[in-house]
């Protein structure tokens, strides 16, 4: 396997074990997370060229899911963010199933609805809003 094929976790440890959990069960065990329904993205990451996997909670659009690139509100946006916005075409996983997928930030029309939907799902979100400046980014990913 050469470096561009192994996957990269999140070196957060709970993460770590969250996503060890999902691939090891394939999706058996993580899927569901505190009571919300989450994913493993795989970014490519930008400057190191690495494939990068971190565990997210996710909500629906028609076909294709929605994140939330909230940080806990930290000052600066995820790193997963920021290598899909150098290169949208990433991998999900989703329970067993693993798709191809593109991803994009939800449009000025979109957004509202998306924030609503998601912290309805992790109502923690609006207070990682609080904390920061920056506008938390929502995420759609559509499946190719």
């Amino acid at each position: 396997m050469t470096q561009r094929e192994q996957v990269h976790d999140s070196p957060t440890g709970w993460v770590a074990e969250h996503i060890n959990d999902y691939v090891e069960s394939d999706g058996a065990k993580g899927h569901m997370w505190k009571g919300v329904p989450t994913l493993l993205l795989t970014t490519l990451g930008r400057h190191s060229g690495k494939r990068r996997r971190s565990a997210l909670i996710y909500g629906r659009l028609g076909d294709a899911y929605v994140v939330v690139g909230s940080k806990g509100g930290a000052v600066n946006h995820p790193l997963w963010y920021l290598n899909l916005r150098a290169n949208p075409e990433v991998e999900i996983q989703v329970g067993p199933e693993r798709l191809k997928a593109h991803a994009r930030d939800a449009t000025e029309e979109e957004r509202p609805g998306l924030w609503e939907q998601m912290t309805g799902l992790w109502p923690a979100y609006n207070d990682y809003q609080k904390r920061t400046d920056r506008q938390i980014p929502v995420v759609v990913i559509d499946p190719i």
